[in-house]
């Protein structure tokens, strides 16, 4: 019998239109950088190669095979703030593999801007190094991937998109949520609430399930707004779960009346809100099918 063979989905890489060689890797011992931000160096090639990489949600079982293969060859490992697997992460690098933290969360160190994170990536590739750019979850969610993309684009770097495990998926999951079912989540939508008044809320109305992410400090309104705007139930399911896929997560379980009382006084960040009937806890579903 004849056996068909299904070859693997092919790479995209972005180039430049100018060819390139490629030049020898520098040396040096480990080091992380703590420097002010570089200004974009005027070349207008790149002989490097930037690969934008999702981390993933939590720790190191999160990330795929090619992402932990790409940490672990890279020249240059730029990183936003990975919480908990931070250092597991790094680890993995090479020995003498520059580490630069990029993070804005929290303010919890030196912050820097997007612009100048471009400009990072660009000078590092134009420099001839392997760039590995690692963002939490997936960089096609809320990363600021385009901005990144734009720049190297410009300058003619050579850079490819690499998938990571969203935390709009993961994290309600880890909670026992999956955003569809068959009866009652037969569809969602995945919005960023860092600014809720740029938000039309009467788009969700109709949604089975909504999914909202950086909602640590805006939980409140989004809340009120869900109600008041989308048409929302105040007594629909809802769940919030914080540091999702690590070993700090936790679940906080209410209504969308009652989940901004659920969780006053708490640091949120960060955390995944997710309001529809898959936020039902199972056992108020299991005797909901009894009475049945």
């Amino acid at each position: 019998m004849a056996s068909a063979s299904v070859a693997p989905p092919p790479r995209r890489f972005f180039h430049s239109p100018t060819p390139r060689r490629r030049r020898p890797r520098a040396g040096g011992g480990a080091r992380a950088s703590t420097r002010a931000p570089p200004s974009s160096s005027s070349s207008s090639s790149s002989s490097g190669f930037v690969h934008l990489v999702g981390a993933g949600p939590g720790g190191m079982d999160d990330m795929t095979t090619r992402a932990l293969r790409l940490v672990r060859e890279c020249d240059v490992l730029v990183y936003d703030d990975l919480g908990a697997s931070e250092r597991d992460v790094l680890a993995e690098a090479r020995a003498d593999a520059e580490r630069i933290y990029v993070g804005k969360r929290g303010g919890r160190r030196s912050s820097w801007k997007q612009p100048d994170i471009d400009a990072l990536l660009v000078d590092k590739c134009v420099a001839g190094k392997r760039v590995v750019r690692l963002k939490g979850g997936c960089p096609s969610t809320f990363s600021r991937v385009h901005s990144e993309r734009a720049a190297l684009r410009k300058r003619g770097c050579a850079h490819e998109l690499v998938p990571g495990v969203s935390s709009a998926l993961a994290a309600p999951l880890s909670a026992g949520i999956p955003l569809t079912h068959v009866d009652h989540g037969k569809h969602y939508v995945v919005c960023s609430a860092h600014d809720p008044d740029g938000i039309d809320f009467h788009a969700f109305n109709g949604i089975d399930t909504c999914v909202f992410l950086m909602v640590g400090k805006s939980l409140p309104v989004v809340c009120e707004r869900l109600a008041r705007d989308a048409g929302k139930r105040s007594d629909a399911p809802a769940a919030v779960i914080k540091n999702g896929r690590t070993r700090e997560e936790e679940v906080f379980r209410g209504t969308l009346g009652t989940m901004a009382e659920v969780t006053a006084g708490r640091n949120l960040s960060p955390c995944v809100l997710v309001v529809g009937e898959v936020a039902r806890e199972e056992e108020e579903e299991e005797e909901e099918e009894e009475e049945e």
